[in-house]
C-alpha cells in the first residue's frame, strides 16, 4: 500500500511506497557514471587527469607543489557510493589517499563525515586501510578502525562502497562488508545525518598517516598517483544545506535503501572471517582512549 509520510525536516511532503525490511543490500545492476556526469575538480586542477576519453576513470596525485581531489556536483542525503581505485606503489609514508562524503563546508562547526583514507607506507610495507566517522562536529569522539588488506591494492583496481542510510552505515571492500555501524538512540547526533558531498583526495599527511608522523612523505618518490574509476552514486539529491530533497528522484531510492535491515548471515561470515585476519585497531577495544566504550559498541547495533 502507500504510504504518506510528512518529512519536516526535509520541507517536503514524500510519498514513498514502504517495502518489508530485508537483510543484506544488493548493488548489482545499479549504473556507473563518468566523472563529468558527476564530479568537479576540488584542487589541484592540473594534477586531476582523466584516463580516458569518456571520463570514466581519472588519476589525482600528489607532488611538492600540490595534492589532488575532486567532489560530486550533487549534495545526498542516504546513499550508496562506490568506486574502484589503485592506491600509489613503493614508498608512499606520509601519503594520505580519501573517498569519502563530508558537508564540512556547509556545516564548519557541526559537519558530518564517512570516511575511507588509505594510510601510506615505507617501501615495501603495506598500506593501511582507516574507517572513521562523524556526525554534528563529534571530532573529540574519533571512531577509527584501522585494517590490513587482503590483497595489494598497488597493483589492480579494488572497489570501496559505502551504504549510508537513516539507521545503518556499511563499508564494503570487494563487496565484503568490512564494518558495520547501526544507529543507536544513545549516540545522539554522532550519527551522521545531514546532507554531504562524495569527495575523492591525495594529500601531504606527514604530521600523522605513517608511523605516527614519523616517517615523512619523501618527495623524491614523487608524483604519488591514486586512480578512480566505476563510480556509482545512487542516494536521494539535496540542496546544499541539506534542507530539501529532490522529491522527483528522492521516492524510490529512499524506499530502496531504507529496506536495508542488516547484513545477511552470509554477508556477516564474511565480515567476521575479514576483522579476525585484517583488523589492526578498532576505538571500541581502545580502554586507555575509551574507558568506557561509545555506545553503538555495546550496543545491539554495536560497531563491527
Amino acid at each position: 500500500m502507500m504510504f504518506n509520510i510528512s518529512c519536516r525536516r526535509f520541507l517536503i511532503l514524500c510519498t514513498v511506497l514502504i517495502p518489508p525490511c530485508v537483510f543484506g543490500f544488493s548493488s548489482h545492476g545499479l549504473p556507473t557514471s563518468s566523472f563529468n556526469e558527476s564530479f568537479v575538480r576540488l584542487f589541484g586542477n592540473d594534477h586531476v587527469v582523466f584516463l580516458d576519453d569518456g571520463g570514466k576513470s581519472v588519476e589525482i596525485s600528489l607532488d611538492q607543489s600540490s595534492g589532488s581531489g575532486f567532489a560530486s556536483q550533487l549534495t545526498y542525503l542516504y546513499s550508496y557510493f562506490s568506486a574502484s581505485v589503485k592506491l600509489p606503489g613503493n614508498y608512499t609514508a606520509g601519503v594520505v589517499v580519501s573517498y569519502y562524503t563530508s558537508n564540512a563546508d556547509e556545516h564548519k562547526t557541526n559537519h558530518d563525515e564517512i570516511d575511507f583514507e588509505f594510510l601510506g607506507n615505507t617501501g615495501g610495507n603495506p598500506w593501511t586501510l582507516q574507517t572513521n566517522l562523524y556526525g554534528n562536529g563529534s571530532t573529540s569522539r574519533g571512531r577509527e578502525e584501522r585494517y590490513a588488506l587482503w590483497f595489494d591494492p598497488t597493483q589492480d583496481f579494488h572497489a570501496y562502497s559505502i551504504l549510508w542510510t537513516s539507521a545503518w552505515i556499511v563499508y564494503y571492500v570487494d563487496d565484503v562488508p568490512v564494518r558495520v555501524v547501526q544507529k543507536v538512540d544513545a549516540m545522539g547526533g554522532d550519527f551522521p545525518s545531514k546532507a554531504m558531498t562524495l569527495l575523492a583526495t591525495i594529500w601531504d599527511g606527514s604530521d600523522w598517516a605513517t608511523g605516527g608522523g614519523r616517517n615523512k612523505v619523501d618527495y623524491k618518490h614523487a608524483p604519488f598517483i591514486a586512480k578512480y574509476s566505476d563510480f556509482v552514486l545512487y542516494g536521494c539529491h539535496a540542496n546544499p544545506a541539506g534542507e530539501e530533497l529532490a522529491a522527483e528522484t528522492c521516492g524510490d531510492i529512499a524506499a530502496d535503501l531504507n529496506t536495508f535491515n542488516g547484513l545477511t548471515t552470509e554477508e556477516r561470515g564474511k565480515m567476521e572471517n575479514f576483522r579476525v585476519k585484517n583488523l589492526i585497531y578498532s576505538y571500541c577495544n581502545d580502554r586507555s582512549r575509551y574507558p568506557t566504550p561509545l555506545p553503538e559498541c555495546n550496543a545491539g547495533g554495536k560497531s563491527s
